[in-house]
């Protein structure tokens, strides 16, 4: 019997050997009900984070950290990407998908180097691959244009 990869796994861990989730947990408590900060203040406080450059992740920690905002969404009911859209701070391409973009120059610049590193240009493929799978969600939720198509010498010139 032939059991395929896909069932009942997610496609973060398809290439990996793991079989458990990983990450942080979030707060028990949906609501933060000792954060001082109004939820406009809140907003604005991402909005210039996001202006400064930085990503998700990032103001992320800075508010937890600084702000003692333990979760954005329970301190002002949305979602962190839906402030940053409301407040016209996002990029042209979604957060993942520049990661994924930055990734893929890094493992290129490599092989350049490196041509014989076969490890390397297998995590190349998978990444390219993962490029175009995460290209063709977003087109059919229409959050990048149907005309973008992944090339890497254009995928140096977004990154940087």
């Amino acid at each position: 019997m032939i059991v395929s990869c896909m069932q009942g796994d997610n496609m973060a861990r398809m290439y990996s050997r793991n079989k458990g989730k990983s990450g942080s947990t979030k707060p028990a408590v949906k609501e933060a009900k000792w954060v001082t900060h109004k939820p406009a203040e809140i907003e604005d406080i991402i909005a210039k984070l996001a202006k400064e450059g930085k990503t998700s992740a990032e103001i992320g920690l800075i508010l937890r950290d600084q702000y003692g905002i333990p979760s954005v969404r329970a301190a002002v009911k949305k979602t962190m990407v839906k402030v940053m859209k409301e407040k016209g701070v996002t990029g042209e391409l979604p957060e993942d998908m520049l990661n994924l973009l930055k990734s893929a120059v890094r493992l290129k610049a490599h092989l350049d180097k490196n041509n014989h590193d076969r490890y390397s240009k297998r995590g190349l493929e998978l990444t390219e691959s993962k490029i175009r799978r995460l290209a063709k969600y977003y087109k059919t939720r229409q959050v990048i244009p149907q005309n973008w198509n992944y090339d890497p010498d254009q995928a140096k010139l977004l990154v940087k």
